[in-house]
């Protein structure tokens, strides 16, 4: 009977309140140019993300904004098939092209200066979670990097 009133009770709601289900913990870990031209270049940008709930996070789309120095560096949504094991962790790439001219200021002074020190940088983002009733799980980090 308790089954049955539990599962009408989660029929009735649109989906499970943000706060039931504690979001995951994503790093920048690494910054990569994997491509250069003379219009563009294509970084491949590496994040590490951990998942504190008793239960696997498969993932159906990534949501992001990345900033270093405080400036918008790259940003996006891309689909992802992948899950986060339950307690676990898991590590992605995502491949970016950033127009070369309008950019190239920036970048410059980013990889002089984060070969020297660490650059600071701020991620946030959401996770698509292929679980009934999941909304999207936020997520937001701060942290420092050094680019090679």
């Amino acid at each position: 009977m308790a089954l049955l009133l539990g599962l009408t009770w989660l029929g009735g709601c649109a989906s499970i309140p943000e706060g039931a289900i504690s979001k995951p913990v994503v790093e920048l870990r690494d910054i990569q140019v994997v491509g250069l031209g003379f219009q563009a270049q294509t970084f491949l940008l590496t994040f590490d993300v951990s998942n504190p709930n008793p239960f696997p996070l498969p993932l159906t789309n990534i949501k992001y904004g990345l900033k270093l120095d405080g400036q918008l560096f790259a940003s996006g949504e891309t689909p992802c098939d992948m899950s986060i094991p339950a307690g676990g962790a898991a590590d992605f790439a995502i491949s970016v092209e950033l127009d070369l001219l309008s950019t190239a200021p920036q970048l410059l002074t980013l990889m002089r200066d984060g070969n020297r020190s660490a650059i600071p940088y701020e991620l946030k983002g959401e996770f698509g979670v292929d679980v009934p009733l999941v909304p999207t799980l936020k997520y937001r980090t701060n942290g420092s990097i050094r680019l090679d």
